[in-house]
């Protein structure tokens, strides 16, 4: 293939709420420039980037794909990605690869809560946006009313580039509103009433040309083609174009609105770090140092990994040895391939802007970087949704692990633990889909059933009140025996705390040191004096600490949120040892935790509930059912209103279930985690008890 021109390229990622066309549209530019020659359709199961088993089952995406193709003399590169919120991780990658969103809004069906998740994120990504209404023949469309709605929510900056000719069955193709035609007959809307709005937009980027457009003067088409990638590029200006990827109508004005308006590799300024945390800007520049990311991982089953590159800079070329964020030592580039879909072809080079994929490289993973400097890490949402999962075979429990480390590799927002409580391997999702659809996989391509119990939710212990004391661990077996002896003082820590203010000598006069740990929230504080406790035993004494954050205290769940400090102790010259110290900072860390208030937190969620406006009042009743608190309500187009809710996780396992059965299937919902809460009395003894039941069944 021939190499293009890096100021050509453009990368483009579709995305939106399900069912909005995203992958038939895909299929039919690739179809429209030439670049495939046979059917591809999602019904039919032919589709180039629908091509995974489990997605011509469902009959959706579920794992973002890559296709390219030319048009005139621009070279693009489209990331197909999923619809629905189960899969949004997918589509967060995705965005790394691009420098352009074009957000699908199924004309029928506006806006959902998908599409407002896609467009903030894109927004987060400092990426270029572009609405493309999809779908225009579908039957019942109020054009005006949609552009209005999309407008109040996404603000003003949303500009129709063409207006359709007709709807439904009679929707015939689009009219520009940059260039109005003289005949307008069949526009839902007259495209000359939207030019000026256009045009301010535009050229609202550049002050002189501004100026001369309110003195009476039109800026140049060559101005235009400039300003309107600035504006795109500066958000004020996000494109609106109409189309039926069914009919054909409307594709060759998408096809030149994405190569008007689509950025260019380059034009989003994006920085890394050197080696000593310095950050540098990344220059799209194919001399310069190569600087290029990982946004997604597939396990294909015939060139096993494969990992997707972006370049950002600097030229990558075959039989290259890099270095790579996630290695040891560099990594020697012995294949790389350009990806149609589920198809690749080997090339020799890539440069600034190019997507590409390397094979068979393990110490590659999503969010690694090549190159001597470091890309921002990829921030997914945290799962939530757990499973505990076991074979359905005997003798396939290394087969399972084997499988679902693959899984995990092609998806960041799976994670797998082993749960030191239960032994259980718990995998955790986003949603009871997602989890289902990763069953699926294992049993078809890995060949291992796997049986599940009920998701489990990650409660946290803290306490609530400071408490001091002391452990002695004491044993004589006959030779040398163990002896260690350990006092702390225990104080809770909430969140947010500044850490750098707390641990201050003022609060702890003989503090030697501290470490914090922020994923545990948990600060330990050393002001042994005297040697009372050797220094080579503190270590040991943190290891029981740490041990016991693992463990728990009063049910079995992971501690967070609390401060120790280590103020006394004892030794024995013979019979201390590492060991003794270890299990006397357990257990002392045990008995001092029981008398500091203990309770039990559990996960909040923040869900984003979207319902027909007659469904409202049955969303809030079922929310106080579910001790959830309603936070706010907003209009998301048409008839239909988002509800933003407060709800512990335990409560909404199975939402999805219940939603679709309130609205009649009318209903989606998006949840992300928010924070933890204390459990209520009530529900806290029932957790426990269950805990402590157990426990006394295993012993």
């Amino acid at each position: 293939m021939a190499q293009h021109k890096v100021e050509d390229i453009r990368n483009i990622a579709f995305c939106g709420h399900g069912s909005a066309g995203k992958t038939t549209l895909a299929d039919t530019l690739l179809a429209k420039t030439g670049a495939i020659t046979h059917p591809a359709s999602v019904d039919a199961g032919t589709s180039v980037c629908d091509f995974d088993e489990e997605e011509k089952h469902h009959k959706y995406t579920i794992e973002s794909s890559l296709v390219h193709f030319t048009h005139g003399d621009k070279f693009f590169n489209i990331i197909d990605t999923p619809g629905y919120p189960d899969f949004i991780g997918q589509t967060i990658a995705a965005l790394r690869g691009v420098d352009t969103a074009a957000v699908a809004i199924n004309a029928h069906s506006g806006i959902e809560v998908n599409t407002r998740r896609v467009f903030q994120e894109a927004g987060k990504a400092g990426l270029g946006r572009m609405i493309v209404i999809t779908k225009m023949d579908l039957d019942n469309i109020d054009f005006p009313e949609l552009v209005k709605n999309i407008r109040a929510l996404f603000g003003n900056a949303c500009v129709p580039l063409n207006v359709p000719l007709g709807s439904g069955a009679e929707f015939r193709g689009v009219a520009s509103t940059l260039s109005p035609p003289a005949d307008k007959a069949g526009a839902l809307v007259d495209p000359a009433s939207i030019n000026e709005s256009l045009i301010e937009s535009i050229i609202e980027i550049d002050e002189a040309v501004t100026e001369r457009y309110f003195e009476g003067q039109q800026p140049t088409p060559d101005e235009i083609s400039r300003l309107i990638v600035e504006a795109v590029a500066g958000g004020t200006l996000i494109p609106m174009v109409c189309v039926s990827a069914k009919t054909g109508a409307g594709v060759p004005e998408l096809l030149d609105a994405l190569a008007l308006c689509a950025l260019a590799p380059g034009k989003i300024a994006r920085t890394a770090k050197k080696a000593d945390g310095t950050e540098v800007a990344v220059k799209c520049d194919p001399a310069g140092p190569l600087v290029a990311q990982v946004f997604k991982t597939r396990i294909d089953p015939f060139v096993q990994k494969l990992n997707y590159l972006r370049i950002f800079s600097g030229t990558l070329k075959k039989d290259d040895a890099v270095s790579a964020s996630t290695a040891r030592k560099p990594i020697k580039v012995h294949q790389l391939l350009r990806v149609q879909g589920s198809a690749t072809e080997l090339i020799d080079a890539g440069q600034p802007g190019d997507l590409v994929a390397i094979a068979k490289q393990e110490e590659l993973h999503t969010g690694t970087t090549l190159g001597e400097l470091v890309m921002p890490p990829i921030e997914f949402p945290t799962p939530m949704a757990g499973l505990a999962v076991t074979p359905r075979s005997r003798g396939d429990e290394g087969k399972l692990s084997g499988a679902l480390h693959k899984v995990v590799e092609e998806d960041s927002t799976l994670r797998l633990d082993r749960d030191s409580q239960t032994k259980e391997l718990v995998m955790t999702g986003m949603s009871e889909l997602h989890l289902q659809v990763l069953r699926e996989r294992l049993k078809r391509r890995d060949k291992v059933e796997v049986d599940v119990k009920e998701p489990k939710i990650p409660y946290r212990e803290t306490i609530q009140a400071n408490a001091e004391g002391s452990y002695r661990h004491k044993k004589q077996t006959g030779g040398r025996g163990q002896f260690g002896e350990v006092h702390i003082r225990m104080y809770p820590l909430p969140e947010g705390t500044n850490i750098e203010e707390y641990a201050v000598k003022a609060r702890f006069p003989s503090m030697r040191e501290h470490h914090y740990d922020p994923e545990r929230n948990f600060l330990w504080i050393d002001s042994i004096v005297g040697g009372t406790i050797p220094n080579n035993f503190l270590p040991a004494v943190e290891k029981g600490f740490r041990e016991r954050l693992e463990k728990g205290v009063i049910a079995g769940f992971k501690v967070q949120n609390v401060a120790v400090e280590v103020h006394f102790g004892k030794h024995h010259p013979v019979d201390s040892s590492e060991a003794a110290f270890k299990t006397a900072g357990s257990m002392a860390f045990r008995n001092v935790f029981r008398e500091a208030r203990p309770t039990l937190m559990e996960p909040i969620v923040k869900l984003h509930v979207t319902v027909p406006g007659e469904k409202l009042g049955d969303i809030n009743s079922d929310m106080s059912g579910r001790r959830g608190r309603v936070l706010g309500m907003d209009s998301a187009g048409g008839d239909l209103q988002t509800v933003t809710a407060e709800v512990p996780l335990a409560e909404v396992t199975t939402y999805a279930r219940s939603l679709s059965s309130m609205t009649g299937g009318q209903g989606s919902y998006a949840m992300e985690f928010s924070h933890y809460d204390v459990v209520p009395g009530h529900a806290q003894k029932e957790i426990i008890e269950k805990a402590v039941l157990q426990e006394e069944e295993e012993g």
